[in-house]
């Protein structure tokens, strides 16, 4: 059962075509890979999914309901959240603090309950402690819970990036380059943790260049190339695929073999 569809998807810069007449299904409960040469479209296919921008033409739908033309917060409220290619944590803020401002969209006191300190704001006040405290544990990042997030390390503000589009409560996470900047050991544990959130029931859409993330945690591959779909289908099936060899290595016109750009 679709969670996700894109349907004939295009998003035109004045002449510059980012992404043309892409199709996508993601399936409930699935980790799917998005793949393809830097420039291929990817982050604009993740925001034009999360509200950041819209589409020229085609739709976008979440569980049936079009979102194409809605705003991120929107968006997040339905249950899609994100992560970014360069992160984009509160610095100054604590590592708990993160975690307590990406429920924001969970919040259902009124400004009066918190101005007067009501019964209902102090008990969704606590509920929300409770569940940032939570999630740092589950993510291993116990030890920084009082820590300014932007002093911590690389690895760990990549976790508690994924801690914070977890909080929301999402039925979908978007993953843009989880891994970047993270060594192999770091990878296959990010990896780890993405399965045990398809183990939770989370739906998982991830942008990645390391491949050996995408075997390890994902169920089907889609591949873009100068903003078109150009292939789909296992990690297995994706790898040897000539049009994606093509895309990532080139071919030699003369010999029609691969060759790296230069």
């Amino acid at each position: 059962m679709p969670i996700l569809e894109l349907k004939h998807v295009s998003r035109h810069f004045g002449g510059l075509l980012a992404l043309e007449d892409v199709n996508m299904i993601v399936e409930v409960g699935k980790v799917v890979g998005l793949i393809g040469p830097n420039g291929a479209g990817k982050t604009t296919m993740i925001n034009n999914i999360s509200g950041l921008d819209h589409p020229t033409n085609g739709e976008i739908l979440f569980q049936g309901q079009a979102i194409h033309k809605q705003t991120p917060h929107k968006i997040t409220q339905i249950g899609i959240t994100r992560t970014y290619q360069n992160i984009r944590l509160f610095g100054d803020m604590t590592a708990h603090d993160n975690l307590l401002i990406g429920q924001h969209a969970r919040g259902r006191a009124t400004l009066l309950e918190s101005l007067f300190f009501l019964p209902r704001y102090l008990e969704e006040e606590r509920t929300l402690r409770q569940r940032a405290t939570e999630l740092l544990a589950q993510f291993g990042l116990e030890h920084v819970t009082n820590t300014l997030a932007g002093t911590l390390s690389y690895g760990d503000q990549r976790r508690l990036e994924m801690a914070r589009a977890l909080a929301a409560n999402p039925k979908l996470i978007l993953l843009d380059e989880p891994t970047a900047g993270m060594n192999p050991t770091e990878t296959h544990e990010l990896g780890e943790q993405i399965l045990r959130l398809r183990a939770m029931g989370i739906t998982i859409l991830v942008i990645e260049h390391d491949m050996s993330l995408i075997h390890q945690v994902c169920d089907e591959v889609y591949v873009l190339n100068f903003g078109c779909m150009i292939a789909q289908g296992t990690p297995t099936e994706i790898r040897a695929n000539p049009l994606v060899i093509e895309a990532y290595l080139g071919v030699d016109e003369d010999s029609r073999s691969p060759r790296l750009h230069t």
